[in-house]
């Protein structure tokens, strides 16, 4: 809230679900407001969903009835792309269905219409918010909401034999930042225990280069692309240009973890990637993501700096070395 504050004079804030999801109303018009998230994308942001229509909840089959009498009504839209329903609901609505039953009628409604519905890569994306008493309801593009999964809650499923949780977070952020990984060729994990980014690395292909002086998951050693260093980082020397990729996700302060990075540069390729985590430990987050960007961008140039759905009290920056 505080980040839009800062972008939008005048923004107004109800909040509806306490420190996650808000309501605000802008002195903009709707395209004027999705220029300005697409060309300055909010960090804290995950998702961002248009209010076209607000329908009284009446508890009952209305509900559904004039959720459907709406989609009718829009045809036009329906016939634009591919169409995914996404629902969400607060705790306490007096809105009777489900995600799933909700979508199982709207899909029908619009393909009653002859248009295509569809759960993965869609055109455009029917929101629907379930408050306490009212249903906002907004159309809008993948890119105009931030996200093609419902709240921007990215969702991976637990893998047999995966070492930790910390994986979600670079296959998240290989999809937020449009990243590839199996296209770099030569990795750096830095603050690699117990393993996770290192593990993912592995497994698309990459030689990798680990350095903690905590112990990597045992299931690990079956790799030969695996260079394991037991060491603190900063005792650790690379030859020049060695490396495309930098990967880092320690537990430390924010500026020593920049510091260290920056100690890395040389060991990297020109146009090198750095994926890293930033720690957000002190009351003043968005001072001190400023203060650290401002110190990696002497050696990098930030293309993306987002708080990730699988982040918890950090954010995920995306680098390219100058």
């Amino acid at each position: 809230m505080e980040e839009l504050r800062r972008m939008i004079k005048e923004i107004k804030f109800t909040q509806l679900i306490a420190g996650e999801v808000f309501r605000i109303e802008v002195p903009l018009s709707r395209e004027e407001m999705f220029d300005l998230l697409g060309t300055n994308e909010p960090i804290f942001l995950r998702h961002i969903q248009p209010i076209d229509r607000i329908l009284p909840i009446q508890g009952s089959a209305d509900d559904l009835q004039a959720l459907s009498e709406l989609v009718r009504h829009a045809r036009t839209r329906c016939e634009r792309g591919s169409t995914a329903v996404h629902l969400r609901r607060v705790e306490g609505t007096r809105f009777p269905y489900s995600a799933a039953d909700t979508k199982a009628v709207l899909d029908a409604v619009i393909m009653e219409l002859g248009a295509e519905t569809t759960m993965q890569s869609p055109e455009q994306i029917l929101s629907i918010f379930a408050g306490a008493d009212e249903l906002y309801v907004g159309w809008g593009t993948p890119a105009e909401q931030l996200s093609d999964w419902p709240g921007g809650a990215v969702r991976f499923q637990r893998e047999d034999g995966q070492i930790s949780r910390a994986k979600f977070k670079l296959l998240e952020a290989e999809r937020a930042f449009k990243l590839y990984l199996e296209n770099f060729r030569e990795a750096l994990d830095i603050g690699a225990a117990p393993g996770g980014w290192t593990q993912l690395l592995l497994e698309r292909g990459l030689r990798v280069t680990s350095v903690d002086p905590a112990d990597l998951h045992p299931k690990l050693s079956a790799y030969p692309r695996l260079t394991a260093l037991k060491k603190n980082a900063s005792d650790v020397q690379f030859a020049p240009d060695t490396f495309d990729l930098l990967v880092c996700d320690m537990s430390w302060s924010p500026m020593q973890m920049a510091k260290l990075v920056l100690e890395k540069t040389d060991a990297l390729r020109q146009g090198a990637s750095a994926v890293i985590t930033v720690k957000l430990m002190h009351k003043k987050p968005l001072q001190t993501i400023k203060d650290v960007i401002a110190k990696l961008e002497t050696a990098f140039e930030l293309r993306k700096a987002k708080q990730l759905f699988h982040n918890r009290d950090e954010i995920t920056l995306y680098l390219v070395k100058r």
